[in-house]
């Protein structure tokens, strides 16, 4: 529990960088607020060899990125002098189990028994009985309150003081000290009305809200936890003819999994045999099951329906899908927003500024004539109200919550800055094959001058596709399936255009008009085809003889649009976000399908290095541009925008690349993921509002006598809760196809 329950065995974990030679992750204990948080950074920046370090108060966690001379010995070293603890780490999860929880509630209720006898007299007073124990009395109930209870502030504070800061537990300590030695000095002077009910009752208080939260923060894991809830432990393997049950650590590549009807997927593979319908809700937000059967592939972690599977496995350890995306959501709900940095700032001057406050309420009620008793209650109002728990929970907590929910609907968003991008956007730029549409083009015309057979044209088109991985290959591939491919020489892929190759000593081009114009081929007998089959909206391709200048045929592919493509530009609009397809397919078809579905620009005949081009010109203009594609064929245009959205499609390794990734190719995921971003930023603003108010209006109130040190008290530990509680709200987000949540 932070600073309420010690430190446990130090242990790191050290994973492979991003962006560093060597990238460290370790738990932190003993965080109270987020003045601590910019210490151990400030600390852990000054190591040697560290670039870049980052502290997550709701998390506790830091991640630390370096050289070679950056190791965990060094890592732990240095957050210990800065008078902090290390934990064990796993997937960014916050320490606190229940086990903790409910110790640390029968201490609470542990002081709540000794509290309630000193609270009496004062609630007798509201109802005009005067009840009073005795000094001594009082004494001894309060005396365990303030050191047993209290032990923790006063750790805290020695650490936080020893390392040349300031935080909560100092601010807690002086007040309630300042209280209970208040209520001595009293004693001593024979005074009846006594203090040490108000120093009780602030310790009690501020525990139990840090229990609230402590709480809260679990439930802001939810989706995380049940992500690891997918991994199985063991798995049934068909070894040498005999299925034998081993550990899935054991699994070794190329494997045959036996998955029995109602099984989970132990790891991600291909169906080497068997059909059945697989649900993977969970990993991708898909809500009904898929159907798979022979090369399809299946996600580890999985559930199977009712056919038995045989699974060739294809990934395991951290390169399976399920381990990728525990760890992508895992450092994102780790990471700082960049709104975050401004309040880093102002944690790290809060405390100090609010010691010389109390300072000057002291001496501004002295002065003023009204004696140290009201002048030191005030004091102890001020420094109890001031604590800046709420302004560290503001935004970690709203993006745990923000990220998890996305996971559970299948949007998994990189980090805080892919969020906060998300949010801002103004245009969404589209791919358009297997972006918009389905993605499986089928070959529907052949049209040719030549009065070539058909067969021998798809030979010659078949043999230019070989090895190619284009949706376009796939189609002449399949249409050709009949025939048997006219062996090429000098195969070569040309990116945004064609293939050529050699047959026969005769040099040939499959590709687009662009190919075909730079070629110097000439198109004018087939031109009136072309532009028929293009204005009914298909794609054309020519088949070309290089050094007879000519075309040969004109091959039309038809793709359907995705079923919810025009609900999804629909709810984008409404979103006040406009639409562009960038496509390096001809103009006409490309406007045929804009038409189609709705959306409002087009930029056709595209290079990748064009859609890089209009990607860039947007945003000079001041776009805020996100760029929505299959993450591989669009890599140069999603690394180029703002934002790359890619539409991940079972083992796409986009998931781990992307600022957004998608976990299945429904058009809709893409407004519901802006609309998550803004939903999630909308938390973040109201949860800083809240802290901000609640400091800039508490602490005068406070020093002008408007709050008791218990009111103040309860306050600050209710503020904590309030931003927790505030930022878990948005468990409730759903995204409706008219645009809202």
């Amino acid at each position: 529990m932070t600073s309420l329950e010690a430190a446990a065995p130090a242990q790191t974990s050290v994973q492979s960088p991003r962006a560093a030679d060597r990238h460290v992750t370790i738990g932190v204990t003993g965080m109270t607020c987020a003045a601590c948080v910019g210490r151990i950074e400030r600390v852990l920046k000054r190591v040697p060899g560290v670039a870049a370090a980052t502290v997550n108060l709701a998390t506790e966690i830091a991640w630390i990125e370096g050289d070679a001379r950056v190791t965990p010995a060094a890592i732990e070293a240095a957050i210990a002098k800065a008078g902090y603890g290390t934990r064990p780490v796993d997937h960014g999860g916050v320490p606190e189990d229940q086990g903790k929880l409910r110790r640390e509630l029968a201490w609470i209720l542990a002081g709540v028994a000794l509290t309630t006898p000193l609270i009496v007299p004062m609630l007798g007073a509201l109802l005009d009985r005067h009840v009073m124990l005795s000094a001594w009395w009082q004494l001894a109930l309060a005396a365990p309150v303030q050191f047993w209870l209290g032990a923790p502030f006063y750790r805290g504070a020695w650490k936080a003081l020893r390392g040349g800061t300031a935080n909560m537990d100092v601010l807690v300590a002086l007040g309630t000290s300042a209280a209970f030695g208040l209520s001595l000095h009293l004693m001593t002077t024979g005074t009846v009305h006594l203090y040490f009910e108000t120093a009780a009752v602030i310790i009690v208080l501020v525990r139990l809200g840090k229990w609230l939260e402590a709480r809260a923060k679990r439930r802001t894991l939810k989706a995380l936890e049940a992500l690891e809830s997918l991994r199985p432990t063991e798995a049934l393997v068909r070894r040498d003819g005999q299925d034998v049950v081993v550990a899935v650590n054991a699994l070794r590549l190329n494997e045959l999994l036996v998955v029995k009807p109602g099984g989970r997927i132990a790891a991600d593979g291909v169906v080497a045999e068997g059909r059945s319908a697989v649900d993977q809700s969970l990993l991708t937000g898909e809500s009904k099951p898929v159907d798979v059967e022979l090369d399809d592939h299946v996600i580890g972690g999985a559930v199977n329906g009712d056919g038995l599977l045989l699974v060739r496995v294809t990934a395991i350890g951290a390169e399976s899908m399920l381990s990728r995306i525990v760890r992508m959501v895992a450092e994102a709900q780790g990471a700082k927003a960049p709104i975050q940095r401004l309040v880093d700032k102002i944690s790290a001057v809060f405390v100090p500024v609010v010691l010389v406050i109390a300072a000057m309420t002291v001496a501004g009620w002295v002065i003023a004539g009204h004696g140290w008793e009201p002048a030191i209650l005030h004091a102890v109002a001020v420094l109890v109200i001031a604590c800046p728990c709420a302004l560290g929970l503001a935004t970690p907590t709203a993006i745990m919550v923000g990220t998890g929910v996305g996971a559970k609907n299948g949007i998994l968003i990189r980090d805080a800055v892919a969020l906060e991008t998300a949010g801002a956007t103004t245009i969404m730029a589209f791919d358009k094959t297997g972006t918009l549409t389905v993605g499986k083009p089928h070959l529907t015309d052949i049209v040719t001058t030549e009065g070539l057979p058909r067969d021998r044209l798809l030979a010659l088109a078949a043999g230019l596709q070989q090895g190619a991985n284009h949706p376009l290959a796939h189609a002449v591939t399949e249409a050709a399936a009949h025939v048997t491919p006219l062996t090429m020489s000098d195969l070569r892929t040309l990116p945004g255009r064609g293939v050529a190759g050699c047959a026969d000593g005769r040099s040939l081009l499959l590709g687009n008009g662009r190919l075909m114009q730079e070629q110097g081929i000439d198109l004018a007998a087939l031109s009136a085809a072309a532009t028929r089959l293009q204005a009914q909206g298909y794609s054309v391709s020519y088949l070309a003889d290089v050094d007879a200048k000519r075309a040969l045929a004109a091959l039309a592919f038809g793709d359907a649009p995705k079923a919810s493509v025009k609900q999804a530009l629909a709810a984008l609009h409404k979103l006040g976000v406009r639409t562009l397809m960038l496509t390096g397919d001809n103009v006409a078809a490309a406007r045929h399908l804009a038409a189609e579905i709705g959306i409002d620009d087009v930029r056709a005949e595209l290079l990748p290095a064009d859609k890089v081009g209009a990607v860039t010109e947007l945003k000079s203009k001041g776009e805020t541009v996100a760029m929505v594609g299959d993450g591989v064929n669009d890599a140069p245009a999603l690394a180029a925008a703002d934002l790359g959205i890619a539409m991940a499609t079972g083992t796409d390794v986009a998931i781990e690349t992307a600022g957004v990734a998608l976990m299945r190719g429904d058009p809709l995921l893409a407004p519901a993921a802006i609309d998550l971003a803004r939903a999630t930023r909308r938390k973040i603003v109201q949860n800083l509002v809240w802290a901000f108010l609640f400091n800039v209006l508490g602490i005068p109130l406070a020093a002008m006598g408007g709050l008791t040190p218990i009111v103040a008290g309860a306050a600050m530990a209710l503020s904590s809760v309030t931003v927790v509680t505030n930022a878990l709200s948005l468990n409730r987000w759903r995204f409706r196809v008219s645009g809202g949540a």
